[in-house]
Order: structure tokens, then C-alpha cells, then sequence
């Protein structure tokens, strides 16, 4: 873990399970079962933007977000990965990984305000951090909240 007096803001903390750490980042499962949708939360305090982060802070983000996103695409084979850096509604500094398919609710549209979110099933929801969890390298440490 990366800064213990890191707080997570609380819309995420409500929106969203936390699946574990990497070095840097975060790593949160969004409470929508209409996509695969994850998010990496660098834990750094107060920051908005990415040019905020230390130059040193850039580049783990990058490389943890670069190998993310090959688990994303290793684990679920999608059609397009939409990456975002948005913050409009959450400031807390977060990059959104999206795993989107041309069969998806949302398809070709942004996934924001299309569709309602839908909360996973206990058993989905279980059998996806299962499938995410057996493909994750060894710098990512599981939550230990986790259930599965």
C-alpha cells in the first residue's frame, strides 16, 4: 500500500468493492454488472489530475495501468477497452478501465447515463473477481475484504 493516510473518496468507496493494491494504485470493481468496470486509484492524498502525480508516481501509473489492462483483455477478451481519466462528478484522481463489447448495453455510446447500473449477483460478482484474480501478477496484493 502506498500512503496509509490515503482516503478513498466516499462515492467510490460506495460505488465500488475494493479488489486490492498495486504498488501505487487501487484497483475497485464497479457495482455495474452491465460491464466488466474497474477502477485504479493512485493512493496519493488530494490529488485531481495526473500531471499532479511525482514524475516517478506518472510512470507507475502508467505502467500499472499498461498491465491492467492486459489482464482485462487476457481475462475477458473484449471488443474495445475504454480507459478514462474523468473525474466530472469523483475529484479524487482515478483512471476507469472499461471492458466494453459490441454486444453491451452502452455499445458504441460512453457508458455513462445509457443504462441504469445493475449490482452483480452475489455468485457473478464472485466468479468475475475469481477470473481477474487467477490472471494478476504478483506486485498485486488482494484485498483482504475479499470474499470469493
Amino acid at each position: 500500500m502506498k500512503n496509509t493516510a490515503f482516503q478513498l473518496h466516499a462515492q467510490l468507496s460506495g460505488d465500488c468493492t475494493v479488489l486490492g493494491y498495486f504498488p501505487l494504485c487501487m484497483v475497485l470493481l464497479m457495482n455495474d454488472a452491465n460491464y466488466p468496470w474497474f477502477i485504479l486509484v493512485p493512493q496519493c492524498q488530494d490529488m485531481r489530475e495526473i500531471h499532479e502525480l511525482s514524475d516517478a508516481d506518472q510512470l507507475q501509473l502508467l505502467h500499472e495501468s499498461v498491465l491492467f489492462s492486459r489482464v482485462l483483455e487476457q481475462t475477458f477478451h473484449p471488443d474495445k477497452l475504454n480507459i478514462a481519466a474523468l473525474g466530472n462528478v469523483v475529484p479524487q484522481l482515478h483512471i476507469h478501465h472499461i471492458v466494453r463489447y459490441q454486444d453491451d448495453a452502452a455499445w458504441p455510446n460512453p457508458v455513462w447515463g445509457i443504462v441504469p447500473a445493475l449490482a452483480y449477483e452475489q455468485q457473478e460478482r464472485e466468479a468475475l473477481i475469481g477470473r481477474l484474480l487467477a490472471q494478476m501478477p504478483e506486485s498485486f496484493v488482494p484485498s483482504a475484504k475479499l470474499t470469493v
